[in-house]
């Protein structure tokens, strides 16, 4: 079995997340298509970055990324970091030839999310950016019944990411609420989930009319250097510009004539990590909740009148990626799960010399996508969507 080593640059929440999927991919997907090796972790300061080794199980660490870009060992750079960093150390690892992953939004912006593309398309090196939702068995299972047919042509799509943890402002001023890092706010950091699982399942959006709004307007500076995400830790010191959106709500338009709605917001009190879509086609109905991840409610028109309505389909060794994970349906998929088959086809893509999907084609619409919801939101206006041919 092939070894691919991997440097991991960010020990956050995301990092810890990545390094999961790395150990525990082979224990899932056997035989594995490689074994991935925890090679080097690099974090901002030696002890964050020495921290981060001991705990994720990297062999070592380092304080500056170039390190591991200068390092002939490495074949795939991880990237985990604050999105203003993303396009510097995607192109510069694609330069030296390795392989990339990198965490969503692909960019803070679609010009930089385009460069990073040029840039792995020179190389030809794989490339991909970790909307894993769309690895979640129910959702790839919703995929598998609108392929085969079952819920004929699709005419609607409704999709929510609502979300509470940072509804109180008084919450710390993370780096996700400042542009200059993050690039936008909600449209970005969850509704780009939603664009994901929009393309992903119906198709490419061509057109949207969005409202987008700021409702908290500042917040606590941070006391560590910690990102605080959660808002766990109020302070009531000084105050920081909150210069991103927390709200958005689009209408959209599919190529393929389907029509729809996006919603992503920060200040939805009692939901949590609220991921939602409902898809209606002439033949059926689809519908999926994340917090309920092993559940896809199904309708379909040729039911029985007596028997007409949705019922729950529960995900288990029938259903994709079923065979590699849980003996028995409903035992319960996590997060951690839809990481480890990111994983898994990343390293699949890297061994047999194919692609994996999304990538960094995908990253660069979305980003195009999210710039349009956010244009629009400015004029009040129906913003056109440009569509990059390799998107499709």
């Amino acid at each position: 079995m092939q070894d691919i080593n991997i440097a991991l640059i960010g020990g956050g929440f995301m990092g810890k997340a990545h390094s999961l999927a790395y150990a525990a991919m082979p224990m899932f997907f056997w035989p594995a298509p490689a074994r991935p090796i925890r090679k080097t972790v690099v974090d901002v300061t030696e002890e964050l970055a020495s921290t981060a080794a001991d705990r994720f199980g990297w062999e070592r660490y380092a304080t500056s990324w170039q390190e591991v870009i200068d390092d002939p060992t490495i074949d795939v750079v991880d990237i985990a970091t604050p999105n203003h960093l993303h396009a510097e150390i995607a192109i510069a690892a694609a330069e030296a030839g390795k392989h990339v992953i990198c965490e969503k939004p692909l960019a803070p912006s679609a010009a930089d999310a385009k460069r990073m593309l040029d840039a792995v398309e020179r190389a030809g090196v794989v490339s991909a950016v970790a909307f894993n939702y769309r690895r979640t068995p129910a959702v790839a299972l919703a995929k598998k019944y609108i392929d085969e047919g079952a819920i004929g042509t699709i005419l609607n799509f409704r999709g929510t990411y609502l979300q509470d943890w940072s509804a109180d402002p008084d919450s710390p001023l993370s780096w996700r609420f400042q542009k200059k890092i993050a690039g936008s706010g909600a449209v970005g950091d969850i509704g780009s989930h939603v664009v994901d699982l929009a393309r992903y399942l119906v198709g490419e959006i061509s057109e949207v009319s969005s409202i987008v709004s700021t409702f908290i307007k500042d917040r606590p500076l941070q006391s560590s250097g910690f990102d605080a995400l959660g808002g766990s830790v109020k302070s009531d010191g000084p105050r920081g510009e909150v210069d991103v959106d927390d709200e958005s709500v689009s209408l959209v338009k599919f190529r393929d004539g389907a029509v729809g709605s996006i919603e992503a917001t920060r200040n939805a009190w009692g939901r949590n990590n609220f991921i939602t879509f409902e898809i209606h086609g002439t033949e059926g109905s689809i519908v999926f909740n994340y917090e309920n991840r092993d559940e896809l409610q199904v309708a379909f028109k040729n039911d029985p009148s007596d028997r007409r309505g949705f019922r729950t389909v529960y995900t288990g060794p029938s259903t994709p990626y079923g065979d590699a994970l849980w003996p028995i349906p409903a035992l319960g998929i996590g997060y951690g799960e839809t990481k480890i088959i990111e994983a898994y086809e990343v390293m699949k893509a890297i061994v047999e010399g194919g692609s994996v999907r999304p990538d960094f084609a995908d990253g660069y619409q979305t980003a195009l996508i999210d710039e349009a919801i956010l244009e629009s939101g400015r004029t009040g206006l129906w913003t056109p969507v440009p569509e990059h041919p390799r998107a499709r």
